[in-house]
């Protein structure tokens, strides 16, 4: 029976297949804002507050890695202001946040066209320093899909692709996975999102046999019940991968 959330209550059992990699879809945030008749920025700070709360429940539940996509190419089109302050909360997250990262050992890789003109030449700056200080760290992995459209990295993997002149008869899924933005991280197992139900570009190459979760609620009003039904429901799956 599923719950007016729409995922099946498992109150009774612990899940025994718990996924490897969940991406998470953080989506809402300025809806949730005008909801509680708060400002739009003050909900995209909630909801980074609760990346944070999300990471510590899904680690201490056995998932390996999180990817949470927080800003994508297609959110340049939002009102300067709102941008301003979205890339001010990411650079927290990025730098101020940093040694919550180390200090739980977590590795964090970004995912996304750093190098993109757009971008503040500070904000690729403390990107490529928090990966680069956090690289060794082995207790999990955290993905923030920033500056990310799903197109552009499959484009931008056939663009190198061409440069290095392979040979056709060398092009296979395997050989396409590898010139992906992050061609190391397992393809998630999982992928919820929060009150809309569409993928919007999120990993797209990745995804093709992922598990698809939809949550009736905002990002900013997820809680630890949530995530422990989406761990639930997700173990009652049956995978077969088109067999």
């Amino acid at each position: 029976m599923k719950n007016s959330k729409g995922i099946k209550n498992n109150d009774n059992k612990q899940p025994v297949n718990i996924p490897q990699h969940i991406g998470f879809i953080v989506d809402g945030n300025r809806r949730w804002a005008r909801q509680y008749n708060f400002p739009t920025n003050y909900g995209h700070k909630r909801g980074s507050d609760k990346v944070k709360k999300v990471i510590d429940w899904s680690f201490k539940r056995g998932v390996k890695v999180l990817s949470f996509y927080i800003f994508s190419t297609e959110n340049w089109g939002r009102d300067i202001k709102e941008i301003n302050h979205l890339m001010k909360l990411i650079k927290e997250l990025f730098d101020k946040d940093l040694n919550y990262f180390i200090k739980e050992k977590i590795k964090l890789l970004i995912s996304g066209w750093i190098d993109d003109p757009r971008l503040s030449v500070e904000i690729r700056r403390i990107a490529r320093k928090a990966e680069s200080k956090t690289k060794d760290n082995k207790m999990g992995i955290v993905n923030l899909v920033f500056n990310y459209g799903g197109r552009l990295e499959i484009i931008q993997a056939i663009k190198r692709i061409v440069k290095e002149k392979v040979k056709i008869s060398a092009i296979k899924e395997s050989l396409v996975s590898k010139y992906l933005w992050k061609p190391e991280l397992p393809d998630p197992d999982l992928i919820v999102r929060t009150s809309e139900m569409r993928l919007s570009g999120f990993l797209l190459w990745q995804s093709a046999y992922s598990e698809l979760c939809f949550i009736d609620k905002y990002w900013p009003s997820i809680t630890k019940k949530d995530i422990d039904d989406i761990l639930s429901e997700y173990s009652n799956r049956k995978r077969r991968f088109g067999k």
